[in-house]
């Protein structure tokens, strides 16, 4: 045990010690911060699109359209400025688009020197319009769904008043919101509320995690056993410690590794998006420790980690370079991709039978089962699942103890036979 610690010891410290390893613990958290707040950066320092509103149909829609267009009921779509639409009035909505399509290309600019970003025209039958959106750029998001409702409403009311309502009345109408309550037996209170909902999107971001840190243990343990093999030094440690020493020291090094980095990277998430709602980080804990919840992420986060952690150590053993690792994390890499796939779907439909399946698949085991958390699977799923990781897991620990000391005495090129001759135990000794 000793000569295993002291191996994870020297693995992690090999690594804190790079400027790599700092850059990333710096970036990373830069980047979060970035994307947590990139939407308001964004909506902030953006030029509000410069709308022009040209109504042909005479039912006086304008009001309406330029009170959806200033103020939006979504606070991340930017109000618009509303300018004149130069050459007004025309014949036609074929003519008003003819006229408007150079400012809208940026060949030249309105009478007040603005850039015209859009233009809403609306023509034909002032009790059936119809509105051409004309745009600069073909991705226009939020425009056309708010003009869209607003003449939607706009020509409900006319119907509305033509039909004999005062405007009282069909303000009324508007205000109208029915009452809908959500209940389900698997909620305590009957009645489901948002705190029912956040042991989904918990167990989705702990498959997340858990995914993240598989693909950044791989580097660890490749990059490592790679180096070592090519350096010699594996085989100096094999001369003063056992092989499952060698291999349960890398992975607890990468394990120490991944989570000293984890530890930072969640604390300034926590600051950057907790700070906005303190509340949150109190209700998530308790979700966590609601029905012991958090030694179920516990339970298939360490088996998930430790069955891939093995698998990639071995891989390692029998690669003299990045480039032979290449080849065998391919097929793995597309592999991992399935349950990525699938995990959003496990949050909103964690009882399909395809779902299911795939759950009792140990590569996909982990990572379905923690988005599958807040469905609340039955007791023996849960037993049989994690039976399972943990036994294809022990498995991939004695296939590794037999192959690794094969591929890290080898030389030359990956060859898949002495792979599968080490691991069956018939290698070099």
């Amino acid at each position: 045990m000793s000569r295993l610690i002291a191996i994870a010891v020297r693995e992690y410290l090999a690594f804190v010690r790079t400027v790599g390893f700092w850059l990333s613990m710096c970036l990373m958290p830069a980047g979060l911060l970035i994307a947590i707040y990139a939407t308001s950066v964004t909506n902030k320092v953006a030029p509000p699109p410069q709308v022009a509103v040209v109504d042909l149909s005479g039912g006086g829609f304008t009001p309406a359209l330029v009170q959806a267009l200033q103020s939006p009921t979504d606070p991340s779509q930017r109000p618009a400025v509303i300018v004149a639409a130069p050459g007004a009035p025309f014949a036609s909505a074929d003519a008003a688009a003819a006229a408007l399509r150079p400012y809208l290309a940026g060949e030249t600019r309105t009478p007040g020197g603005a850039r015209l970003d859009a233009v809403a025209i609306v023509s034909g039958d002032p009790a059936d319009p119809a509105l051409n959106l004309w745009t600069r750029d073909i991705v226009e998001p939020g425009l056309k769904g708010r003009l869209t409702g607003a003449l939607a409403d706009a020509v409900r009311h006319a119907r509305l008043a033509a039909s004999g309502l005062t405007p009282a009345q069909i303000a009324a109408i508007d205000a109208y919101q029915p009452q809908v309550a959500q209940f389900s037996p698997k909620s305590e209170a009957g009645r489901v509320s948002a705190r029912d909902n956040l042991p989904a999107f918990v167990g989705l971001a702990m498959g997340f995690v858990l995914y993240a840190l598989t693909l950044t243990g791989a580097g660890i343990l490749l990059n490592s056993v790679i180096e070592e093999k090519s350096n010699r030094i594996l085989e100096v440690l094999l001369t003063s410690a056992s092989v499952p020493e060698i291999i349960g020291g890398k992975i607890l090094g990468a394990a120490a590794v991944t989570a000293s980095a984890l530890t930072v990277w969640a604390s300034v998430a926590g600051f950057g998006f907790f700070g906005r709602d303190p509340r949150m980080l109190g209700e998530i804990a308790g979700v966590l420790m609601h029905n012991g919840l958090i030694f179920y992420f516990a339970l298939y986060f360490v088996g998930g980690y430790l069955m891939y952690a093995t698998l990639f150590t071995t891989i390692g053993a029998f690669c003299e370079t990045p480039r032979d690792a290449q080849t065998l994390l391919g097929p793995l890499m597309i592999l991992l991709t399935v349950p990525i796939v699938f995990m959003g779907q496990a949050v909103t439909h964690p009882d399909a039978p395809i779902l299911r399946l795939l759950s009792w698949i140990p590569p996909f085991t982990p990572f379905l089962m923690a988005a599958r958390a807040a469905s609340g699977p039955p007791l023996w799923e849960i037993a049989g699942t994690a039976t399972m990781m943990f036994a294809v897991t022990a498995l991939e620990l004695w296939v590794a103890g037999r192959a690794f000391r094969t591929g890290a005495l080898a030389s030359g090129r990956l060859d898949l036979r002495l792979l599968v001759a080490g691991a069956m135990g018939r290698g070099e000794r």
